[in-house]
């Protein structure tokens, strides 16, 4: 009975670091998506603009997909090796409820998009991989999405998101960098607050008049 209790615990084992080694970039991103679409597809508060599980939704199912100590890593530039283990921390944080109301935003206007991820392929050693994405609606011009990935302890995680050629973070390197020489790293931290409190006030689809 113990062999093969043995043999079936090393089967799990097998299976489980097999499951594991399968989920690759673009395997991540596409389970995400259709975890996403799903629970927007069959909720109607989220359906109608419910801000609060709008946002427990980005919580749950983006953001943990983001490494976002890289991402604020590099957003911030050469300024970040200056900062103060406080001030990361308080860098990360905001950056972090900064992407929730964004993110939050685009699914508030959302109207049954269809997104496709693009052909992929990478080396089996590779640290570095970019998924290729598109978004389509009827009536409108496919948007391209690309989400550059970097392999972690914790799997495959997003540090940037490209869309239609423009990087996310390199777009905010020029904001944040602009506030860094002005007041130094306190005062982006004190902008990237007041800017997340003021929003946190905001309706989500307010740019659609609702």
């Amino acid at each position: 009975m113990k062999f093969w209790l043995k043999i079936i615990a090393g089967l799990v084992l097998v299976m489980s670091l097999a499951q594991a080694g399968e989920q690759g970039p673009d395997a991540l991103i596409r389970d995400t998506v259709q975890d996403v679409l799903t629970v927007i597809k069959q909720d109607k508060a989220i359906q109608n603009g419910d801000q609060r599980k709008i946002v427990a939704l980005v919580e749950e199912k983006i953001l943990p997909r983001f490494d976002f100590v890289r991402m604020t890593r590099l957003a911030v530039g050469k300024s970040w090796r200056a900062a103060t283990p406080e001030q990361k921390q308080a860098l990360v944080q905001e950056f972090h409820t900064l992407l929730v109301r964004t993110y939050a935003k685009v699914f508030a206007v959302y109207r049954d998009q269809v997104v496709e991820i693009k052909p992929f392929r990478m080396a089996e050693d590779a640290t570095e991989a970019t998924v290729k994405t598109s978004i389509s609606k009827p009536g409108a011009q496919p948007v391209l999405v690309d989400y550059e990935m970097i392999r972690t302890s914790e799997g495959w995680k997003a540090f940037d998101v490209i869309i239609e050629g423009v990087s996310m973070v390199t777009s905010y390197r020029g904001t944040f960098a602009s506030e860094i020489q002005q007041g130094g790293i306190d005062h982006l931290i004190k902008v990237l607050a007041d800017k997340n409190a003021a929003s946190a006030n905001e309706p989500l689809r307010k740019a659609e008049g609702k």
